[in-house]
């Protein structure tokens, strides 16, 4: 066994990892590490803030499925993670984060640039440690990398004193990890699965519901097939857009608060739910009450404790999504549904058809504005839907759900639990360096974008070639339209009116930039922008008065939404 520093250790179990890139922002109680990364060949890219840095690494870990790694020092560096671990934590994406801190002897003395990171970001983390001999080292780090990936994925903080990361002990990194209290179920109990399947035989109005545990474990392909092979329509979360084609005849779309009129009104009349992966949160449910009256409930989830959580579930199965999927189609070989079932079938999705004409999504294709939806539809047609795209929060967040069908998993980035005003961009950059070959677009409004607006630098340095496009409305929209329906237009600081030129901005960071509030001028512009090699930053000037629609009202039923 070989005599390393802690600080070599890390490096160490970083690359034992399949780690090759980090995203970072040093300091002094994490110099050692930063001076064994000089010539260590890891890649290390430097954002411009702490919380970028996070971000960066969880849209490298939505995009890729691997665990995504940031570095910062101590005292504020770490502090500054909070927002982006909450974000992780909050859509269970996997991100080792680590942290430097004051030596051990001045722990407690509130030395400088100390702060308990354990304790401040133990309600946003899955776990963390604060490593407190550097023989400990190999062993939490493998620990680390095993949890944050397994089971329900979530971020760990590793909290590293700068004693023992400049201490040496022998270094033997563990093959495998065995946590006596942690041991998550994979596969699904047999007979439930069984049962479900029955259940769904004998449905007359049944439908698939696609949550995010469908992309992160990857059973979009096995989904896909079952939901086609037994000729269910499909509704999707946030969360779990790309996990079942958008543009499939089965597809409903989106489900919930800014929903299609088709997919709420399939889940209101169902009378089963197929749901794979989702946490049933309130803004799919709408009032609880009034939630699927009509339904039964399969709950297929990695997570024992979101079973039951929100709504009454009447078949739980605890387990991985993709092996659970696996196991169905299993018996889909030795079982198929009788004959009536696909009778009954296609009744339902007539019904549903006729929804779908009653209330399509649509916007005003007149006047002299842009309008945000053609923007994002103008995307869509000019990348064929074969994009990355990553968003902000609010209005645009919703747009891109509604207008993007997205194909495949992995392609939609957004901060669905938190609601993370600064995350599309950096988590952007973090994907493009996942998928270099493929396009990366971050679509963002002028509130959000100027959250974390100075990770273009970050773009430039590295030569990171996403997109930006910017749908400036000169208002925060979705507190604007909040505002206009339900606090009698009052728009308390909610206009944004003084915004920067965001051309000159681009240029002064060394990137190419656009602006333009002339429709005729979206197509010629976007192919330009995705054309350029290297960051682009595009402004749309766009009406202000555009409402997201449709919606739930707060605290209403799903079934009563606003169409106009």
């Amino acid at each position: 066994m070989a005599i390393k520093l802690g600080a070599e250790m890390v490096l160490e179990a970083l690359r034992k990892e399949g780690v090759e890139v980090i995203f970072g922002y040093p300091g002094g109680a994490v110099l050692p590490i930063y001076d064994a990364l000089y010539d260590s060949g890891l890649r290390h890219i430097l954002a411009r803030h702490e919380q970028g840095a996070v971000h960066m690494a969880d849209g490298f870990a939505r995009a890729s499925g691997r665990v995504g790694v940031a570095l910062v020092t101590s005292g504020p560096g770490a502090t500054n993670t909070v927002t982006g671990l909450a974000t992780a934590y909050m859509d269970s994406i996997p991100v080792v984060v680590l942290t430097g801190q004051v030596p051990t002897s001045l722990i407690g003395n509130d030395a400088f640039q100390e702060a308990d990171t354990v304790g401040i970001t133990r309600p946003v983390t899955k776990h963390n440690y604060l490593v407190k001999s550097v023989k400990d080292l190999p062993r939490i780090l493998k620990e680390a990398f095993y949890i944050a990936s397994s089971g329900r994925p979530g971020p760990v903080v590793v909290d590293l004193p700068k004693d023992v990361v400049s201490s040496e002990a022998e270094f033997e990194y563990p093959e495998t990890i065995a946590l006596r209290s942690y041991r998550p179920t994979v596969c699904g109990h047999v007979g439930q699965v069984r049962k479900a399947l029955e259940m769904l035989f004998a449905a007359k109005a049944p439908v698939v519901f696609v949550g995010g545990g469908v992309i992160l474990s990857n059973a979009a392909d096995r989904l896909t097939q079952f939901a086609r092979q037994l000729g269910v329509p499909v509704t999707m979360s946030l969360m779990g857009l790309g996990g079942f084609p958008g543009s499939d005849p089965l597809s409903l779309g989106m489900l919930g608060m800014h929903g299609t009129y088709q997919a709420n009104m399939a889940i209101q009349n169902s009378d089963l739910i197929f749901a794979v992966g989702p946490r049933f949160d309130d803004r799919v449910t709408g009032k609880l009450e009034t939630f699927a009256p009509k339904a039964k409930i399969v709950h297929i989830d990695v997570d024992p404790t979101s079973i039951s959580k929100s709504i009454r579930v009447d078949i739980p199965i605890v387990g991985d999504a993709r092996a659970v999927m696996g196991q169905f189609l299993e018996e889909l070989e030795r079982n198929e549904p009788p004959k009536e079932y696909f009778d009954h079938l296609e009744h339902w999705r007539g019904r549903i058809e006729n929804w779908k004409a009653l209330h399509a999504l649509d916007y005003d294709r007149n006047g002299s504005r842009i309008r945000s939806q053609h923007v994002i539809e103008t995307l869509y047609n000019l990348t064929g839907g074969d994009a990355v795209v990553a968003t902000d929060v609010g209005q645009h967040q919703m747009w891109v759900a509604q207008f993007f069908k997205f194909g495949k998993p992995r392609t939609l980035l957004t901060s669905g639990g938190l609601g993370t005003m600064g995350f599309g961009f950096p988590a952007a950059l973090g994907a493009k360096i996942a998928r270099p070959n493929e396009t990366v677009i971050a679509i963002s409004g002028d509130g959000s974008i100027q959250m974390n607006i100075q990770e273009l630098m970050t773009a430039v340095q590295y030569g990171i070639d996403v997109k930006v496009v910017i749908l400036n409305n000169s208002f925060l929209g979705m507190v604007r339209q909040w505002q206009e329906l339900f606090y009698r237009s009052r728009y308390a600081s909610s206009c944004m009116a003084m915004v920067p030129d965001f051309v000159k901005l681009a240029e002064a960071y060394g990137a190419k930039g656009f602006s333009s509030a002339v429709p005729e001028d979206v197509v010629p512009i976007l192919k330009e922008a995705l054309v350029h090699k290297g960051p682009v930053l595009v402004e749309f000037r766009v009406a202000e008065e555009d409402n997201v629609y449709p919606m739930v009202p707060p605290g209403g039923s799903i079934g009563d939404m606003l169409l106009v």
